[in-house]
């Protein structure tokens, strides 16, 4: 190759090279701020497409634009009502203004930092302003009962006391839960984010434990409000069953009542017609009658082991005489 041909081949190669270095792709998920020296030139851009920008001296910065996630640290936190409990949260966010972004925080590293702080601080302050019952809970439905509850109590060895006292009390109802502090969290933190070019999404706890001492509380708390449950069901129970035994035994005394009525009846009906075969027999053959019955007599009375001692003038001994002559 002569000399005007390796020319060529380094002007295009220069050519190329300043080429790719003036152009820049930007993608659907992502948006550029190009500095400068370290200093932004122009708006940020968010579109998709083919830019070009001087070559070698201007940089670009890429952020992305779909939705970021924050994980907090676990944080001891006092409630309003002095009891501590560990907090731990989670965020979602995005950027909104790439420029200032980048201004504030430089890059997202930077801006985790600072949402440490932010979302912490928020979380700290509306937590302390409320009660642990207004945390804990979301709503004033009544529990489920849970008999589990009760062997955690005994694994965690619960002090008895604290029981009794948390089953005069039962749990408290609330005017706001932890639905609405979390969203308390939510917009004072997205107020300091602002200025960031950030936008906060929402804010979450992603778990919330008690120390020793408050768990006992919570636990006992649960149980004592089973424990009325289960006490409403029990007499709930008792008065339907004392409702079921009464009318059983008013059942029971009508059916009774009603066959020894017809017991009697079907007594009385037997007494009379046999009364009227009696009546007959004296009328046919008034003796024999009397012959009869008191045979009937001798058989009822008189056994193998029987001794009489009777007179001749006897009336018992009439027909026995008779039957010896």
């Amino acid at each position: 190759m002569d000399k005007m041909g390796c020319l060529l081949v380094i002007v295009a190669a220069i050519v190329a090279v300043v080429g790719l270095a003036s152009t820049m792709v930007v993608s659907e998920n992502e948006q550029v701020v190009i500095t400068q020296f370290g200093a932004p030139v122009g708006d940020a851009v968010t579109e998709p497409g083919l830019y070009f920008k001087v070559p070698f001296i201007q940089r670009i910065h890429r952020f992305d634009n779909r939705y970021l996630e924050w994980s907090g640290a676990r944080n001891q936190i006092p409630t309003r009502d002095k009891r501590f409990i560990w907090v731990d949260t989670f965020a979602r966010w995005r950027i909104v203004d790439p420029l200032r972004f980048y201004q504030r925080v430089i890059d997202e590293q930077g801006a985790q930092s600072r949402l440490d702080d932010i979302i912490d601080g928020a979380t700290r302050d509306v937590v302390a302003n409320h009660d642990l019952i207004e945390v804990v809970r979301s709503t004033n439905r009544v529990p489920a009962e849970d008999p589990e509850l009760y062997d955690i109590a005994e694994e965690i060895e619960l002090d008895s006391e604290l029981v009794d006292q948390q089953v005069q009390s039962g749990l408290a109802d609330i005017s706001r839960g932890r639905g609405d502090i979390m969203e308390a969290i939510l917009v004072q933190a997205a107020a300091r984010a602002e200025d960031l070019g950030i936008e906060i999404l929402d804010v979450r706890f992603k778990h919330i434990h008690y120390n020793q001492d408050v768990q006992q509380e919570v636990f006992a708390r649960m149980i004592a409000e089973r424990q009325r449950i289960a006490q409403q069901y029990r007499s709930e129970g008792e008065g339907e069953a004392a409702k079921i035994r009464g009318e059983m035994e008013r059942e029971l005394q009508r059916l009774e009542s009603d066959a020894y009525r017809r017991a009697e009846e079907i007594r009385g009906r037997a007494d009379a017609q046999a009364a009227g075969v009696y009546a007959e027999a004296f009328d046919v053959d008034p003796e024999f009658y009397r012959f009869l019955r008191t045979m009937e007599t001798y058989g009822e009375v008189l056994d193998a082991n029987t001794t009489l001692i009777l007179t001749t003038e006897s009336d018992f001994f009439e027909f026995l005489k008779s039957a010896g002559d």
